[in-house]
């Protein structure tokens, strides 16, 4: 099987573990966007804690699930976003203002758009939570 986007995976399986109540999932591969990704979707209280196990053949990562995520997925195609234009794709990826988070990368690392906001920074969308 060839994984093309191993961060999208990881949010379908997020998705397809809450739908059935699981309450962890394996991940693997994974990488350090996809531990960022997955630590903001944590301090947000989405997903619970994650935990790398190295077991010798390509470690894999351990993912609590606590039952918050509405929907999540990746934004292809990676949209540049300039410190102005967060809003035209709030609206298009979340259901309601101030509802769910837009996780972009910048040149400060990542963070949430409203993170991003504060600190008048723009930066490419990479996934979204609610």
């Amino acid at each position: 099987m060839v994984l093309n986007d191993p961060l999208a995976n990881t949010l379908s399986k997020i998705m397809n573990a809450e739908k059935v109540s699981k309450k962890e999932i394996v991940v693997k591969p994974y990488s350090k966007v996809i531990l960022k990704i997955l630590e903001i979707m944590n301090d947000h209280h989405y997903v619970g804690e994650s935990t790398v196990v190295a077991d010798g053949r390509g470690d894999h990562l351990i993912i609590n699930l606590i039952g918050k995520v509405n929907n999540c997925g990746v934004v292809k195609p990676r949209h540049a976003v300039t410190k102005d234009n967060f809003e035209k794709f709030e609206k298009r990826y979340l259901p309601a203002k101030g509802f769910g988070i837009l996780i972009v990368s910048t040149s400060k690392g990542m963070m949430t758009h409203d993170e991003a906001k504060e600190k008048n920074i723009g930066g490419r969308l990479i996934a979204y939570c609610y």
